[in-house]
């Protein structure tokens, strides 16, 4: 009697073990989703390159300086080297000195993403304001 109720709790547990043997998420991935910070769309529309959204958005009243996962719209499209998002930014308002949670600028974002023609737009506006 003893070994049939140790092989059913034998059994009963590698069967228990085995219906979760498929399932690929983990509890860390599935806390992990749950706690990612989320870019949010008008940043999203900015790394995909969606020049139409970014105008769109901006025209709806889109604020230029808003932050997402830290960084500003401006920080996005120089990550990306999106110039034409980059100059739409700038004529809205961008500010291009603000720092990011990392203490970087946009200018330092094209820079670590090799973003030469961002830069270049960067630099240029920076020292217009410069002048003025």
């Amino acid at each position: 009697m003893k070994k049939l109720v140790v092989m059913l709790v034998a059994f009963a547990a590698f069967t228990t073990v085995g219906m979760y043997a498929n399932d690929t998420t983990s509890d860390i991935e599935t806390n992990a989703a749950i706690f990612a910070p989320k870019v949010n769309s008008f940043c999203m529309a900015i790394a995909k390159g969606d020049v139409a959204t970014v105008k769109k958005m901006i025209e709806l009243g889109e604020d230029v300086n808003r932050r997402s996962n830290g960084m500003t719209p401006s920080m996005y499209a120089a990550r990306y080297n999106h110039v034409d998002i980059l100059e739409l930014l700038i004529a809205n308002g961008a500010n291009l000195k603000t720092k990011c949670s990392r203490g970087h600028t946009a200018l330092k974002y094209a820079q670590l993403s090799n973003a030469e023609n961002a830069a270049e737009v960067i630099k240029k506006e920076l020292a217009k304001k410069k002048k003025r």
